[in-house]
């Protein structure tokens, strides 16, 4: 392999990637395995947003498009396939903006017009798009000596998924998406195979009803790792790259390998055996720019704004991000958009992953993948809570990192007076208020402890960066200075003494009734 061979970041095109000589991370033993299946023709998977299901429909394609030179070298091209050439009807619901159901109409049907085209069918105009999508399917089988027709949808569910906010345009919708999936229930002997993709499992959405032996790879083991990057990946494609990135950030590269995980690992797509892998996109983000930092792109790459609407609802905070526990298979599943509940979108949009199984109770805990996420999730977090925009969280968690106290104090007085919720007993402030600061802390990717236990008791936050370490400790309806007090004489900063680094004591006093914060004061250690 090339040295620094290129990295394509904008595009998840297979054909572009493959003739531009770019990095393509060798997925192919796995399609060749789905698509000689005896067994099943017919998928569907689910996985967060950027996370590779767009490149895996555009390598399907290729291959059933029968493009045998593309794909010399990966792992396909060493089997027996016979590299027979399909018509292939290939859709992406992914549609850049969409406000109400008729514009959903309108993109909907060139989408589909397009799509059998594409495929060599013919498009007529005083049909539907729904009864041309059947049309297309008997049409193209046909002419096809009756081996049937590819169908491979991307982001089956983004339609629907944008107008959550909007439950009843959310609806029409669905009921368009309904007929249109609907025309494959009747036609399946006539599909050679079936792809679907998307980021949640609307189960109601009719390709559920309408196929119900759809296979649904989303926790299978075997293609746990058929989507993301593992380790040995990293090593096989990426090890230049990463070696490049390392000395632009000055760091031993065992250090810097560490690093990297710490950020950009802990995805887990299987309940027995498998193995957690990377973000495709922020790894490929990070090593093409090798700028002197970690930076969380994948919140760039696009918001999971239905979230929003959620997070102020009583009872967000409550939730322990780290570690949800008790969750049933079912609840995975999003059924009913009129009442969504925040942990299954957290997981459908990427915020949660798998963490562990248990055998016994059937049950799953779920977790924060990684720092990456962790961010964003706080940032998106924070910003709700104080219903600004989420370029205030960024600069109020500055203000902190370079000690401009008056302005981190005014900020963070208005993020609590903001939150619309809190501990329902004034005398019981840990969990609300710290879980509050906590998040915005998280939103600066800072490596903090809530109740951080040592010798002569706990610390209620810690948090270390390089600018420095930040020991704060909370009152409710006491003072400000009885809580530098209490850190001074239980010596809460002796562990942190002699790293070079400045030590900063934060003593927060809240008003019980309120819940609001009422005192701040801060001393250098």
């Amino acid at each position: 392999m090339d040295k620094l061979q290129p990295i394509l970041v904008d595009s998840s095109d297979f054909t572009e990637i493959r003739e531009n000589k770019c990095i393509y991370v060798d997925k192919t033993a796995y399609f060749h395995q789905l698509i000689t299946r005896r067994d099943a023709r017919r998928f569907f998977l689910a996985r967060p947003r950027r996370f590779g299901k767009s490149l895996m429909i555009s390598t399907l394609k290729a291959i059933f498009e029968g493009r045998r030179e593309l794909f010399d070298g990966l792992a396909i091209s060493n089997t027996d396939y016979e590299w027979k050439k399909y018509p292939v009807l290939h859709f992406n619901f992914g549609f850049a903006a969409m406000s109400s159901g008729d514009e959903f109409r309108r993109t909907f049907s060139n989408t589909v017009k397009m799509g059998i085209q594409n495929a060599g069918g013919t498009y007529d105009s005083s049909e539907t798009a729904i009864v041309n999508f059947g049309n297309a399917i008997d049409v193209l089988s046909t002419e096809n000596n009756e081996k049937g027709v590819v169908i491979l949808i991307d982001e089956y569910d983004d339609p629907v998924a944008r107008l959550l906010d909007k439950p009843e345009e959310a609806e029409k919708v669905r009921g368009m998406l309904a007929s249109f999936y609907g025309q494959m229930k009747d036609r399946t002997g006539k599909i050679r195979f079936l792809m679907i993709t998307g980021v949640s499992k609307f189960t109601k959405m009719s390709v559920f009803s309408a196929l119900s032996n759809l296979v649904d790879l989303s926790f299978d083991d075997d293609y746990a790792t058929m989507l993301g990057y593992t380790e040995a990946e990293l090593d096989e494609y990426f090890a230049e790259h990463m070696r490049d990135h390392a000395k632009a950030l000055e760091m031993d590269y065992d250090a810097y390998r560490a690093e990297l995980k710490r950020w950009f690992n802990g995805y887990r797509f299987w309940k027995f055996k498998g193995e957690a892998v990377y973000n495709p996109v922020s790894i490929g983000m990070n090593l093409s720019k090798r700028e002197p930092e970690f930076k969380p792109y994948w919140r760039t790459t696009g918001k999971a704004s239905m979230l929003m609407n959620y997070i102020k609802r009583d009872g967000f905070l409550s939730i322990d991000m780290e570690s949800v526990r008790g969750v049933q298979e079912d609840d995975f599943d999003v059924s009913d958009i009129r009442n969504l509940k925040p942990v299954p979108m957290l997981f459908q949009t990427g915020y949660l992953t798998i963490g562990d199984y248990n055998r016994r109770s059937h049950l799953y805990e779920l977790r924060v993948p990684n720092e990456e996420v962790r961010k964003d999730l706080a940032i998106l977090t924070a910003a709700a809570i104080a219903d600004r925009k989420p370029d205030w969280v960024t600069s109020l968690g500055s203000k902190l990192l370079l000690a401009e106290w008056d302005e981190f104090f005014e900020g963070l007085k208005a993020l609590y007076a903001a939150l619309p919720y809190g501990s329902k007993e004034g005398t019981v402030h840990e969990f609300s208020y710290e879980r509050c600061l906590y998040v915005l802390l998280k939103s600066q990717a800072i490596r903090c402890t809530t109740e951080d236990r040592q010798a002569n008791g706990q610390a209620d936050i810690v948090a270390d960066s390089p600018a420095g370490v930040f020991i704060f400790e909370l009152k409710v309806n006491e003072s400000a200075d009885e809580a530098l007090r209490q850190v001074r004489e239980k010596h809460y900063d002796a562990p942190y003494h002699g790293r070079g680094l400045p030590i900063w004591t934060i003593g927060l006093n809240f008003d019980g009734n309120t819940r609001q914060l009422v005192e701040a004061k801060v001393e250098r250690s």
